[in-house]
């Protein structure tokens, strides 16, 4: 018996237990405890790479076949993981979400993932997702029973705003929000027609901003029509990627003179999905192209993402993150969590491996 490997899967395992004991055999969660484990050690969803670095007895071939058949075989129930993630988020409700949706194509397959995170001081905790399996932007429907899904699993008091970018627009959305009574910051097109019933006239909404400066905001003081739907109006002008200014024009379900700061969190979705992609567990990498596949893949990554960055959170109330020259941090909280979790696993470092996993289970 390899004491050494038992007792560091036995800390992880008890963790893992009590989050899905009631859900899960104990062979599954043995077989996601090593999961996560390799995965933390390679960086990488390669199955191959995974199974060399399996922390058990087993051949590589009989845990890359285990690793294949828990991911064509086992259905998961991806709402235990999302309950999981959402009891190790790092604050307390309500939260303020951000819904995108990221993608990549792997030979002729686009994988394409409407995603739905929990903002929190520069990164997105991904809570839920769903598979489209199509390229291009998201139906209503698709979004409806996304946002559906999170009010029935956590309650929509949990909720304090929703961030969305420009594609997630429509009557229909919109008025789901609206009868919801959610909170929301959604961009649209500076083209949009605006309905202002205080002066019974529509207009282009860039003209509610068209004397604005750069980084200028205003707020339209009255509710308007947009698509068939009352909301608030706001507008700022940025700079672009290119260099470029343009107009930023926010609808609101109320607030709106809050708009300009709490939009611009929106883009913390987008450091959770480099830290998926190439910054963290090359998500990219894997093969699977059916995409509930896919999704049990994601599924596990995010359980050792989000371990990973209250990691590097603990981490940096003890020791801060070196600043550069440039004032940005050397590296994000989340490469902090992971590198070091990596590496007390490579050492073995059972104490410390002890020590992360209290945070991963909440004590």
């Amino acid at each position: 018996m390899n004491t050494r490997v038992e007792s560091k899967i036995s800390i992880l395992n008890d963790t893992l237990i009590k989050f899905f004991g009631a859900d899960l055999n104990l062979a599954r969660i043995k077989f996601i405890g090593l999961f996560i484990i390799a995965l933390s050690k390679v960086q990488t969803v390669n199955f191959e790479k995974l199974a060399v670095a399996f922390e058990n007895d087993a051949k590589t071939f009989s845990s890359l076949r285990r690793i294949q058949r828990f991911i064509a075989d086992y259905i998961l129930d991806t709402n235990i993981i999302a309950r999981l993630i959402f009891a190790l988020l790092p604050h307390q409700p309500p939260f303020r979400l951000a819904l995108d949706r990221t993608n990549w194509k792997f030979g002729s397959k686009n994988i394409n993932i409407l995603v739905l995170s929990v903002v929190y001081q520069g990164v997105a905790f991904p809570l839920l997702f769903s598979m489209m399996d199509k390229f291009g932007n998201s139906s209503t429907k698709e979004r409806i029973d996304l946002l559906q899904r999170y009010i029935h699993l956590f309650g929509d008091k949990t909720i304090d705003c929703l961030l969305a970018d420009r594609e997630f627009i429509g009557d229909e959305w919109t008025g789901f929000l609206n009868d919801y009574h959610i909170r929301y910051y959604i961009r649209i097109r500076e083209n949009f027609k605006v309905f202002l019933p205080r002066k019974n006239e529509t207009i282009k909404a860039s003209w509610l901003f068209m004397g604005l400066k750069i980084n200028q905001f205003y707020f339209y003081p009255h509710i308007v029509k947009i698509n068939n739907q009352l909301c608030y109006i706001s507008g700022s002008k940025v700079m672009d990627k290119h260099g470029k200014p343009e107009l930023q024009i926010i609808i609101s379900y109320n607030k709106p003179d809050l708009a300009d700061d709490l939009y611009k969190e929106r883009w913390q979705i987008e450091t959770a999905f480099r830290a998926l992609k190439s910054s963290g567990f090359n998500i990219e990498d894997t093969h699977l192209y059916h995409l509930d596949r896919v999704e049990k893949l994601l599924a596990l990554v995010l359980i050792a993402f989000t371990w990973a960055y209250k990691i590097g959170i603990e981490l940096n109330a003890l020791m801060q993150i070196k600043i550069k020259k440039h004032g940005r941090k050397a590296y994000s909280l989340f490469k902090y969590g992971l590198n070091a979790l990596a590496k007390v696993i490579n050492n073995n470092d059972l104490q410390t491996f002890y020590e992360f996993n209290k945070i991963l289970s909440c004590t």
